[in-house]
């Protein structure tokens, strides 16, 4: 892209990054579906580089029913199957036997629209933790906050939810803005 107002480092380079970063990470997301699917998103992403997520992303709502917790809970040995024959998802038993799992413990935990919302969110008092990290290296890949949902997520029964991969979730899906501050999307959440 031509574009040259500055970016976080991770955020250059490649066209679908530099989209995530300019539209989708850090913006605060309060869709109980959409984080359900960001969360499942960061686990797949374990071990992996975040631009094979992204390039996967439409193969993963088409193979998980659009990300339908309660279709996906339901989900038997057939799907497992079927879902580990996909190319268009990362095919890791590990990974999809944990979506199914995270599907029927959100399932658990949420008993009305915009309970996962509320929860999530309850972590931060309901608002972005502002940071003023100056680059990548000062970001930390795992906080006290990220330990403690984490934690709390497996005790309810979620999987691929480590303090590593819930900090990733907690950026993407706007919980804490670490955007470093030489990037022109860290003033415009601190604002927005």
């Amino acid at each position: 892209m031509n574009d040259p107002r500055p970016r976080c480092a991770w955020g250059v380079g490649d066209p679908l990054y530099e989209a995530y970063h300019d539209t989708e990470w850090g913006v605060p997301l309060h869709d109980d579906r959409h984080l359900f699917e960001l969360l499942n998103l960061e686990g797949a992403q374990a071990g992996l580089a975040w631009i094979t997520i992204l390039r996967k992303r439409d193969g993963y709502r088409r193979a998980f029913d659009g990300w339908d917790p309660a279709r996906i809970a339901g989900y038997g040995a057939d799907d497992v199957a079927r879902l580990l024959a996909d190319p268009g998802i990362v095919r890791n038993r590990a990974k999809v036997r944990a979506t199914i799992g995270n599907a029927q413990a959100y399932l658990r935990l949420t008993d009305a629209p915009g309970a996962f919302d509320r929860y999530l969110w309850s972590f931060v008092d309901g608002s972005p933790l502002q940071t003023r990290f100056r680059t990548l290296a000062d970001i930390p890949a795992e906080t006290d906050l990220s330990r403690a949902l984490s934690r709390d997520l497996r005790q309810r029964g979620f999987g691929f939810v480590g303090p590593t991969i819930v900090y990733a979730f907690m950026q993407s899906a706007g919980l804490v803005n670490d955007h470093t501050t030489d990037c022109f999307r860290h003033a415009e959440l601190v604002s927005g």
